[in-house]
């Protein structure tokens, strides 16, 4: 017992220590974010989406949410508010990628730049989290007079897609969770 107490803090040094970055610690303990990977788990995701939809209609943005679980296990949450920022972000990447790939990126943190007065919640965890606990997830955005389109597989961003002009504004999102 000695020796191998003795031999387990021997090897426990710097290399021991383990950085988790961005979403991987999401992926990796999932159950800190969201509480479960259950049947609870799968609600709390699905509410993280509702509440932006939902805070989209607080702000007075949006008079529609609409929720649907599809028969191919998705789950699709559609708003007719401003839409997800696309423009380039100052980090350099769309800002619909870093509000679906960076914990802790949004617009709800309050601030004369804040989006929103009142918001619900994880205030910038929430859509990321959802994402990378999805094996899939599509965003449909209207804004600026276009529609455009980005999917994630397994968090990892494809290329914002500009579409067809629109006079809607509005978001959906539809995700496939990871069993």
């Amino acid at each position: 017992m000695a020796a191998q107490k003795k031999k387990a803090q021997d090897e426990y040094g710097a290399s021991a220590i383990t950085v988790l970055e961005g979403l991987e610690a999401v992926r990796k303990r999932p159950g800190m974010y969201i509480g479960s990977t259950g049947e609870r788990g799968l609600h709390h995701l699905i509410w993280e989406v509702v509440d932006n939809s939902v805070d989209e209609a607080m702000a007075g943005y949006a008079d529609r949410v609409d929720v649907r679980i599809l028969d191919d296990g998705s789950v699709e949450v559609a708003d007719n508010g401003r839409g997800i920022p696309v423009a380039i972000h100052a980090t350099g990447a769309p800002t619909v990628d870093v509000v679906m790939t960076q914990l802790h990126a949004g617009g709800k943190f309050g601030g004369e730049n804040s989006g929103y007065n009142v918001s619900g919640g994880l205030h910038g965890v929430g859509v990321s989290v959802v994402n990378a606990l999805s094996t899939r997830l599509e965003v449909n955005i209207a804004r600026d007079g276009y529609e455009w389109s980005q999917y994630y597989d397994h968090a990892v961003p494809g290329t914002l897609k500009q579409g067809e002009v629109t006079k809607r504004t509005g978001t959906t999102i539809r995700f496939w969770a990871d069993p």
